[in-house]
């Protein structure tokens, strides 16, 4: 993710470190079912469930309920360093509907904006009561349903992986007593109580002298008004404390040992305005199935990473990521490859600090190892959701390439507007799927799939397959195709359900 503020802080050293275990409260995990499925597009479902990020928890004395951090402010006499803090002060079980507006039905989250005076929040999905569940997704895909429907600029309904211990830290950090149970651990490509500053703009934030960083892969950034993807790499491998540069805070961004950045694909961005939003091809007024591919170098889960794909499914359409318009990017396309990456800094002006920290590699290394799903609502007191859904940077042209990444207004992200305009804003997430590529959605309904190119769009219903040869892992088939369905040499078009067919080798 863009910004660096978080609730407290992107890391907790005290929670790094250890953390006891408050009395006042149990903790109960709200249950949300998750599915696996097969090649056959058989899915099974387990029984997992959330749980609530342990900076947005309430932390108290261990012998009292005296506060240890009270808005942006620890107290000086319980925590007068990170090894004292994390000996005097317990983390609690959360009351998640009545404190924090986090509520499951099913195999649907929901995560409500404001709550009394509770401002968003962050959960993970468990394996079990105690563990993070690891996604290892290379040659799989990833599917899941949003509904952003009440969701307007300056917010982000934000689905990612991010490199967290599976134990929240307990095995790395003997004094954490808490662990995953109570949502400690997290890490993120962004990077304490020691030298603790409180923001000057936001009560409930502030920074320490310490980060936590590790690869992140930012699956859905989004508004009714804009959404992007973006891999985030770092050149350490798991999650990793950082201090001074190697943070890469302020005007050292891009000197740190994460690439904060990333490599975005937003279609808005990308030039092509029409794609995503309101009442558009992929209209953000309804659920959308979103799905993302996680394509290897040998069609293998032991291959490396060397492309993301995205496609969408609504009104019984599967719809084709649009294809980028932006001079400089040529030809168009509709991935996130190495290629693209290079390509898109480039064309925009920006520093490639993806490719500088391995690029799609060092991502799907992180990938195969295993990452903890997050889930969160959140606006931005660092730069007002701009990034993701108005013009920025705000000194830039609006005509160059890449600034214009959605059309809110300038001032549409500032927090306290966005907290006061869109109190009663949610977001849910639902029907979670992992398994191979084209296992995970189906289309009912119809059978309309539409393409997009450059700035205008096309739909047809089925007519004959035209074109050339297409390359291996591109479509080549299915109800509503309308593309060849002629693979390169090596690969064969092979039907992975009736409504998506793959040029893959056999």
């Amino acid at each position: 993710m863009f910004p660096t503020t978080a609730l407290v802080s992107l890391c907790l050293l005290a929670v790094a470190y250890g953390q006891q275990i408050g009395t006042q409260l149990a903790e109960t995990h709200p249950v949300l079912t998750s599915q696996t499925c097969t090649a056959g597009g058989t899915c099974t479902t387990a029984q997992t469930s959330v749980v609530l990020d342990s900076n947005w928890r309430w932390t108290h004395q261990t012998t009292s309920t005296t506060n240890c951090y009270t808005g942006n402010t620890w107290n000086a006499a319980l925590c007068p360093d990170p090894a004292t803090c994390a000996a005097n002060c317990a983390i609690d079980g959360a009351d998640y509907a009545g404190t924090y507006g986090i509520t499951t039905s099913g195999d649907a989250l929901t995560i409500k904006f404001v709550t009394g005076a509770n401002i968003g929040s962050r959960v993970y999905l468990m394996a079990d009561d105690s563990n993070y569940k690891l996604f290892s997704l290379l040659n799989q895909e990833f599917t899941f349903t949003v509904d952003m429907s009440h969701l307007g600029c300056g917010l982000n309904g934000a689905l990612y992986f991010t490199e967290m211990d599976a134990d929240g830290g307990l095995a790395k950090f003997p004094t954490n007593k808490a662990g995953a149970k109570y949502g400690t651990g997290y890490c993120d490509a962004q990077a304490n109580v020691l030298n603790w500053t409180a923001s000057p703009t936001d009560i409930n934030s502030g920074t320490g002298m310490f980060g936590t960083c590790c690869n992140e892969m930012d699956i859905w950034e989004a508004n009714l008004n804009a959404a992007a993807f973006t891999p985030h790499t770092c050149s350490v491998v798991g999650q990793t404390q950082c201090s001074g540069i190697d943070c890469g805070d302020g005007d050292q961004r891009y000197d740190g040992v994460c690439d904060k950045d990333g490599c975005d694909f937003n279609s808005y961005r990308m030039g092509v305005k029409n794609f995503l939003g309101p009442g558009l091809t992929v209209d953000t007024n309804l659920p959308i199935t979103v799905v993302t591919q996680f394509i290897t170098n040998n069609n293998s889960s032991s291959g490396t990473l060397t492309e993301i794909r995205r496609i969408y499914v609504q009104n019984g359409k599967v719809i084709q990521n649009s294809n980028t318009n932006v001079p400089g990017i040529t030809p168009p396309v509709n991935s996130v490859t190495d290629a693209f990456c290079n390509a898109q800094k480039a064309a925009v002006g920006d520093t490639n600090s993806f490719e500088s920290r391995g690029g799609l590699a060092t991502m799907g290394a992180a990938i195969q190892k295993g990452m903890v799903l997050a889930m969160s609502l959140w606006d931005d007191d660092e730069a007002d959701m701009l990034w993701l859904d108005s013009n920025y940077p705000l000194n830039a042209s609006v005509t160059a390439p890449g600034v214009a990444r959605g059309p809110c207004s300038a001032t549409s992200g500032d927090p306290s507007t966005v907290q006061s305009t869109q109190p009663n804003a949610f977001v849910v997430f639902s029907n979670i799927k992992t398994g191979p590529i084209g296992s995970t959605f189906s289309v009912t309904g119809g059978g309309t799939t539409t393409s997009v190119t450059g700035t205008s769009t096309s739909s047809s219903t089925g007519s004959a397959p035209t074109g050339g040869s297409i390359p291996e892992f591109s479509q080549c088939g299915g109800t509503g195709w309308t593309g060849s369905g002629t693979c390169i040499a090596g690969t064969t078009c092979v039907v992975l359900n009736p409504f998506f067919f793959q040029c893959l080798v056999q």
